[in-house]
């Protein structure tokens, strides 16, 4: 049987919550070597095992949503699952990842080592968020109930960052949403600003700093002097980043350090762009979604939307095609966890 292509996006940080909690037992149980290693790394720093945080008897915001211990949970989660995709019938054309689904996809890609240095890199930058981040995130719609454009959603978001005075600016650009990111100052001035959607947007995202901006310059600074150019080689797989450039196979390893712990820690990450660029460079059979969680589906697919990826350019078609012949496989929703899976 002739393997389909496959560009595999991985998630990022706010993806392991409350529904999340028992993910790594339920579909990674026994002795699964990352969330293995995962385990002794965080042993060796005398933390919590991602075994025991996901087998608690409930979801504790403060403890579960801790930066160093959710974002070892999503690695555990997600590396697990790039490694449980059936080979024999999907080939993995390049991979991609939003915000702190960048580490994710190094390790992916063979830029770090899925059970060595790429846990490394995800706890030490969680570790420094946790420590020196500053400011926050706020999430906000630009499209409507359909995926379509909303102009004064748009003009409103432009408004509020010209008026923040250089405190408040775009983190991510998420499919049909924006990521914006400032001072608490700034956040608290655009929430006011922008026109509430559904009585309950735009929302600030808990526990996140002001990630992808300027203000996490001291960050930056110190990822540089913790983390030696020895953690990072050259992908073996092409490797879409926040920009979307894409980085083949032989890439520099010092240049890919760089943007990691430099661009890509103080600059805008526009994840659209890259799932983009991603489908129209590698023109994939479908697009895995690594778990935890469901939440990644709905960007990627207003991203092909509005990029009229196949042809299709509404909502409501793209609805149908996911539930007769998926384009997009989720693995955090187990219909289609079973179609990657085998």
């Amino acid at each position: 049987m002739k393997r389909e292509s496959v560009v595999v996006v991985a998630p990022g940080r706010g993806t392991y919550n409350a529904s999340e909690l028992g993910y790594l037992a339920e579909h990674h149980a026994g002795d699964n070597p990352v969330v293995h290693a995962v385990d002794e790394h965080r042993h060796r720093l005398d933390q919590i095992a991602v075994s025991e945080l996901d087998g608690a008897d409930q979801f504790r915001p403060a403890l579960h949503g801790l930066g160093s211990n959710a974002s070892a949970l999503i690695y555990a989660a997600a590396l697990s699952d790039f490694a449980a995709i059936d080979r024999d019938r999907y080939d993995v054309v390049a991979v991609t990842g939003n915000s702190m689904g960048w580490y994710l996809a190094l390790a992916a890609a063979g830029v770090t080592e899925m059970l060595g240095s790429g846990i490394t890199l995800v706890e030490q930058m969680a570790t420094l968020m946790d420590n020196l981040g500053v400011g926050g995130q706020l999430l906000y719609p630009l499209v409507d109930e359909h995926w379509q454009p909303v102009a004064q959603r748009q003009a409103a978001v432009s408004d509020a960052l010209a008026q923040a005075g250089g405190e408040l600016f775009v983190s991510i650009r998420l499919g049909g949403s924006i990521v914006l990111a400032g001072t608490s100052q700034a956040l608290r001035a655009a929430e006011s600003q922008l026109p509430k959607v559904d009585d309950q947007l735009p929302a600030r995202l808990v526990r996140h700093s002001a990630f992808h901006t300027p203000l996490l310059k001291q960050v930056s600074e110190r990822a540089l002097e913790l983390l030696p150019s020895s953690l990072f080689a050259s992908p073996v797989l092409p490797l879409i980043d926040g920009r979307g450039e894409i980085w083949q196979p032989g890439s520099d390893p010092e240049a890919l350090r760089e943007y990691t712990l430099c661009h890509q820690v103080l600059e805008t990450y526009d994840f659209s762009r890259a799932v983009t660029v991603a489908v129209r460079e590698f023109a994939p059979d479908r697009v895995i979604v690594l778990g935890p969680g469901r939440a990644m589906g709905a960007p990627v697919l207003q991203t092909l939307l509005h990029c009229n990826w196949l042809g299709i350019g509404d909502r409501q078609s793209w609805q149908t095609r996911q539930a007769s012949d998926p384009f997009v496989l989720a693995m955090g929703v187990k219909t289609q966890r079973a179609l990657v899976t085998g």
